[in-house]
């Protein structure tokens, strides 16, 4: 209270000083002392006495108002339960209707291929988009491409084949073709493999340290339309064996099988010089596919393809600009985008498979949509050796994580499916199951439209 007064009486003084400025002569300010403003405080016990007499009042009303409420309440119920006695019997007997229909059959079906482990194909019929969308102006679920993905023929002969040819999106056959469906090579190894699982290896046991008796029983039992001989013994890393070696297994194989052949070096970009420099010797009456080719040694192994006419692999780290500047790096040397095959070095199921499958797909739009030549080569997928040397792929059965052998196959299965859908064109696998439940799905798809 002191404050105040201070306040007011400074405020008092600066209005006496305003008005002698502006009016002149002199004005005594008024000092206003609020004595009888303290003594309020004494005044206020009887204002709450005031409050209690208020309120009794209050209360005889609150009363009479909660009868009429109640009032009103009693009779919303009444309503209600007449509407609640009246919808039963009509929602009841549509409910009986719908038990009879029950689909078992089916399931049956579902339950008989794992017994029997054939997958002959797809359940059902299918009805072609066309049908499905009629009435429908084809603009609204149609978007054709522009430019078509080069062909590269693998092999010579009778048995050789073709890929890329499309000018569509993956199976998206209602809107163009594809005039080669995604091929798939069996691997076979130049020495024999210590990191297979057994649940791997049980089906090429009598053969894994023979290379021509292991590519012919890839041929013969398992159907393989073509091999590719993975040259993993010269690997200066491992036991880097000579371009002698090389050059002695590729010939046993190719005297065995007559089946299309993928020669695959060991990744180092030297050695590989060497050792492709030697086997092209071997298959270059073949038409054989030599690789990797990378940017270390495009030119000697652009060169030395260009001599045989051989197609070769040009790998790159997944990127898109590598892989374009790959592609202009070997024609520049000379190299044919006809004898061009695209790898992208993809990821596996879990490692990478995401990031694998976004690139792969942004190449693919580009060369058909955006009209980039570059591009507009097939790929190559190794996905055998990427999915069985992760470590799911090799750990025992358990509870949590089921049975080895099935979590292999579907892992194989999975990524060559997923990548198929991103744009592959020709895969290297594995497992003999995982390459037919492979086969029964791209089918399934070829055969939609």
């Amino acid at each position: 209270m002191e404050a105040l007064r201070e306040g007011v009486n400074l405020l008092h003084d600066s209005l006496a000083r305003l008005e002698r400025a502006l009016l002149g002569g002199e004005v005594v300010p008024v000092e206003r002392v609020e004595i009888p403003r303290v003594e309020v405080k004494a005044e206020a016990p009887p204002v709450e006495e005031v409050k209690p007499e208020e309120k009794p009042p209050k209360e005889e009303v609150r009363p009479e108002e909660v009868v009429e409420e109640v009032e009103v309440k009693e009779e919303k119920p009444a309503e209600k339960v007449e509407v609640k006695e009246e919808k039963p019997p009509e929602e009841r007997p549509p409910a009986k209707e719908r038990p009879p229909v029950e689909e078992k059959p089916p399931v049956e079906a579902l339950a008989a291929p794992p017994e029997g482990v054939e997958i002959l194909g797809f359940s059902g019929e299918y009805r072609p988009l066309s049908e499905r969308a009629a009435g429908l102006p084809e603009d609204l679920y149609k978007d054709p491409g522009t430019a078509y993905i080069r062909e590269v023929e693998i092999g010579k002969g009778a048995k050789a084949f073709k890929v890329g040819g499309t000018n569509v999106l993956p199976f998206h056959l209602f809107e163009g073709e594809m005039r080669h469906p995604p091929r798939i090579a069996m691997e076979v190894l130049d020495v024999k493999p210590e990191d297979w699982p057994e649940s791997l290896t049980k089906y090429f046991a009598e053969v894994l340290g023979d290379p021509a008796a292991w590519a012919k029983k890839c041929v013969e039992v398992y159907g393989a339309e073509a091999v590719c001989v993975y040259l993993l013994g010269t690997d200066p890393n491992y036991l880097n064996l000579d371009a002698k070696h090389a050059r002695e297994v590729v010939e046993k194989v190719a005297s065995a099988v007559e089946v299309p052949l993928i020669i695959w070096g060991a990744g180092h970009a030297e050695k590989d010089v060497e050792v492709l420099r030697e086997v092209a010797e071997v298959v270059g009456d073949r038409g054989a596919v030599i690789g990797p080719v990378e940017e270390a040694n495009h030119r000697t192994l652009g060169a030395t393809a260009m001599g045989y006419g051989l197609p070769v692999v040009a790998s790159s780290p997944i990127d898109v600009n590598l892989a374009k500047q790959l592609n202009i790096l070997l024609e520049n040397v000379g190299v044919s985008l006809d004898k061009i095959l695209m790898d992208p070095s993809i990821g596996a199921l879990g490692y990478g498979l995401e990031y694998t499958y976004s690139v792969m797909e942004r190449i693919r739009l580009a060369a058909l949509y955006a009209q980039d030549d570059k591009l507009q080569v097939p790929f190559v997928c190794n996905v055998g050796r990427e999915v069985w040397k992760t470590k799911e792929a090799g750990l025992p059965s358990d509870e949590t994580l089921g049975d080895q052998e099935i979590r292999g196959i579907l892992m194989e299965a999975i990524t060559s499916v997923a990548l198929a859908l991103a744009g592959g064109d020709l895969f290297i696998m594995r497992h003999p199951k995982a390459i037919e439940l492979t086969k029964t799905i791209i089918s399934g798809l070829m055969q939609q439209s």
